[in-house]
């Protein structure tokens, strides 16, 4: 019996690895499609700016040895058709040595990305694709049988996002063990999808029920993984139902498909397994020397976890090896938005005609119905709402937000769902405000048609105009 691999999870390991290149091929069309904005020679937080101060070894990435907005943008899109190639099971095609190059592309290239996105890169999810993507280089393909110890350092990644959820939670937030954060969660979340108003308004003994099969399923079943099956499959079973239920309550980018993902590794999908040669030797000895690598990056992870003092989402190493997970340690009571309006008047006053910009996620107009954009990142939008929770969130990269709006700058309003001025007229002044927003009831959205009430708090930003520039007559 051949002691390396695991005949049976033939199917699993496909479908996985097809589903893992298309979070890649989303993740990388996000990337191809709002980085000269963000990221570009002109954009909000430039890459080469940020290469001139952070080393190589603190942040490996091709873009230290070069960078050009033509060269990131021809990076994002080879991810973008390599993705597609896995999608397509190009992997299977190529003996396994190639295959495993063909993994490890993706991985490097995003590796990339990531390491010099700063602020627009710094989501938890942008770790987990890199550590789930290194293992898929080293889970083989039609050529050999699964690995088991690749299968089952899956599952460990699978155990601490869902664990490290779990405590982060009952450590955090009190309404989390009083079982009433979702009385406000679903209001309050970062971009709420179509769905969002809808679950706000299931009666709260419902809501009440969520908290508690959230706590069973992030911080039991999670040890079931490691059982013998079927006990196994019905665990990762249970977290793909809770996953799916949060794909409907909200827009989480790619983190519920991902986790999706994971849990597909570990079911044992009834078949007969094709007839697979041995595994090489050096293929063994390639993926047990990965393996007590993981198990010794493990250390710094584990002790996060266990500590009283645990921090969400957080790299112990450059490469993004491996990482520790959390979400919503704590709970919004109140949502706040920032809202961003321009005038063309010559002298900005309360009365001047401001006009509003919509963002094409976030919540602006109260008649706005939210859309579904997940497993898509709106990276602007997601910082948005940190913004409106403090400025300290948008010190580095608000300021030249506002400046390009001034600019009509043509890459920063593909980002937004609408501009109000037209390309060849420019705003005079922007200024931003904090507003608080409530879901309506069900009376007031039949009576207004909207699904958001908002309230003003405070100005955000002053009327602001481009510094050394004369008023246009």
């Amino acid at each position: 019996m051949d002691w390396f691999t695991a005949p049976d999870y033939w199917l699993s390991r496909l479908v996985f690895q097809r589903a893992l290149a298309g979070v890649y091929l989303v993740a990388f069309l996000t990337a191809a499609l709002q980085f000269r904005a963000l990221l570009g020679a002109r954009g909000m937080l430039p890459i080469p700016r940020y290469v001139q101060r952070i080393p190589f070894r603190a942040a490996p990435s091709l873009f230290h040895l070069h960078y050009s907005d033509r060269f990131f943008a021809a990076c994002a899109w080879s991810g973008c058709a390599i993705s597609a190639a896995l999608l397509a099971g190009l992997d299977a095609q190529l003996p396994l040595w190639g295959g495993m190059v063909l993994w490890l592309v993706p991985w490097m290239l995003y590796l990339s990305i990531v390491n010099v996105g700063q602020t627009w890169y710094g989501f938890g999810w942008e770790s987990l694709l890199l550590e789930v993507g290194f293992l898929a280089v080293f889970l083989g393909n039609d050529e050999v049988a699964p690995p088991i110890v690749v299968l089952f350092l899956l599952r460990w990644i699978l155990f601490r996002v869902e664990f490290g959820a779990g405590l982060i939670k009952m450590r955090g937030d009190a309404c989390w063990r009083k079982l009433t954060c979702l009385d406000y969660h679903h209001e309050t979340q970062p971009m709420p999808g179509p769905l969002s108003w809808f679950f706000h308004h299931l009666p709260r003994p419902l809501h009440r029920a969520e908290v508690a099969a959230n706590h069973f399923t992030q911080l039991v079943v999670p040890v079931l993984l490691f059982t013998p099956q079927p006990i196994a499959t019905a665990a990762a079973s249970l977290m793909i139902v809770t996953q799916l239920w949060l794909v409907l309550s909200g827009n989480f980018s790619w983190l519920n498909w991902i986790t999706i993902v994971l849990a597909v590794s570990a079911l044992d999908v009834p078949g007969d397994p094709p007839s697979r040669p041995a595994a090489p030797l050096w293929y063994e000895i390639v993926v047990l020397a990965v393996a007590a690598l993981i198990a010794y990056l493990s250390y710094h992870p584990v002790t996060n976890m266990i500590s009283r003092r645990q921090i969400m989402n957080r790299s112990f190493d450059p490469l993004h090896l491996v990482n520790t997970y959390g979400a919503f340690g704590s709970v919004s009571r109140f949502r706040y938005e920032v809202v961003v309006e321009g005038t063309a008047d010559e002298v900005p006053r309360e009365d001047s005609d401001w006009r509003e910009y919509e963002f094409k996620g976030k919540p602006g107009d109260p008649r706005h119905w939210p859309r579904q954009f997940a497993p898509y990142h709106l990276r602007l939008d997601w910082l948005m709402w940190f913004a409106a929770l403090s400025p300290s969130y948008a010190g580095s990269w608000f300021g030249t937000f506002v400046e390009r709006l001034l600019e009509n700058d043509r890459d920063t309003l593909k980002l937004l769902r609408r501009s109000p001025f037209p390309p060849d007229a420019p705003p005079r002044y922007i200024r931003a405000r904090l507003f608080r927003y409530r879901y309506t009831n069900w009376r007031e959205l039949r009576e207004t048609g909207a699904c958001w009430e908002r309230t003003f708090v405070r100005e955000y930003l002053p009327p602001t105009r481009l510094a050394g520039v004369a008023q246009r007559s």
